[in-house]
């Protein structure tokens, strides 16, 4: 079968040093079943979204793509049985750019599969051990080595496109939207194959750390630091360029990747949204938004949330990324 010998292709290179992986942060518990013990009183119906691997999707686990000394970042791909190539879509998770685990979109990934659509999990350096804009380089690194081994694993190399949720949204936003940036992507000097993305969803995600409804939550005083204050190495006040070259809506421009955007009934973590809408609508560049009433954030890892969201995604993807 095609997929055979392919365990060898992500490995490191024989003059590398080996893989250390961190040790388990015990603070971080972002993830389905911590979040279901704080929603199901409030939403008694949900159910946590299954990751079990139906007929027709297969799953390779822990692919390094890329490596910094001894610290290596895995992806986690699922592909659909029949032929490709397939178009992709990479998925960031969320945790508030501290915390997390890219099990959180197995669940999506599991069900873009199924309808003929490649998806690839991936985890990145969280702010307690790098802080910005070392995710975004990490993001750009994996669209690029995933496109790089487009035809070991029948992949749509013209057809790729970035999600997330909640910091993930957040995160997949800013490295789609710099595509054409190589600031933010490092590895690109020493690559001839391109990071840039056709097309983003952004999942209940930040598109302007500077707009005061931002602010209010995001440089609360009363948290030394605050999440984004953690990331970002300071307040508003003390790193403002960095708040500020952190917001996707600051790199709306012709010629940028579309952009779906799925909200939860919580304001709050789309700040931007529909300024960044407007600004794309005004430069010609296609958007959509499908917010999901009385939702709460991280709806996505739940039942009956999710099945919606996979088929807003797939339908913006089919329309913005047709087969050619």
């Amino acid at each position: 079968m095609w997929l055979a010998g392919l365990a060898g292709v992500a490995s490191a290179t024989p003059s590398a040093p080996a893989c250390v992986a961190p040790a388990a942060d015990p603070a971080n518990s972002y993830d389905a079943a911590h979040t279901y013990a704080k929603l199901h009183k409030d939403y008694p119906f949900i159910r946590v979204a299954s990751a079990e691997l139906p007929q027709g999707v297969r799953r390779l686990d822990s692919l390094t793509y890329v490596q910094y000394g001894s610290r290596c970042l895995q992806l986690d791909l699922y592909l659909p049985s029949k032929a490709g190539p397939h178009p992709l879509v990479v998925l960031v998770h969320g945790g508030g750019w501290r915390s997390g685990f890219r099990a959180e979109f197995a669940p999506m990934a599991v069900r873009l599969a199924q309808q003929g659509w490649a998806a690839a999990t991936i985890s990145y350096r969280l702010s307690g051990e790098a802080g910005y804009p070392a995710a975004i380089h990490d993001v750009r690194a994996a669209v690029r080595w995933l496109r790089s081994h487009a035809a070991d694993y029948q992949l749509d190399g013209q057809r790729f496109a970035l999600a997330g949720g909640s910091a993930g949204g957040q995160i997949a936003s800013l490295a789609g939207v710099t595509g054409h940036l190589p600031a933010f992507d490092p590895g690109a000097a020493d690559s001839q194959v391109s990071s840039a993305v056709q097309a983003i969803i952004n999942i209940d995600g930040l598109s302007d750390f500077t707009a005061p409804a931002a602010l209010q939550y995001e440089d609360d005083p009363a948290k030394q630091p605050s999440a984004a204050g953690a990331w970002f190495g300071g307040r508003y006040a003390e790193q403002t360029a960095r708040w500020r070259a952190a917001s996707p809506v600051q790199y709306v421009r012709a010629g940028m990747p579309p952009i779906l955007f799925i909200g939860s009934s919580k304001a709050r973590f789309s700040v931007g949204r529909e300024d960044m809408m407007a600004r794309m609508q005004q430069v010609g560049v296609a958007s959509a938004m499908l917010v999901l009433p009385e939702t709460p954030h991280s709806f996505w890892m739940f039942d009956p949330w999710l099945q919606p969201s996979v088929d807003a995604t797939i339908a913006f993807l089919k329309q913005q990324l047709p087969e050619r």
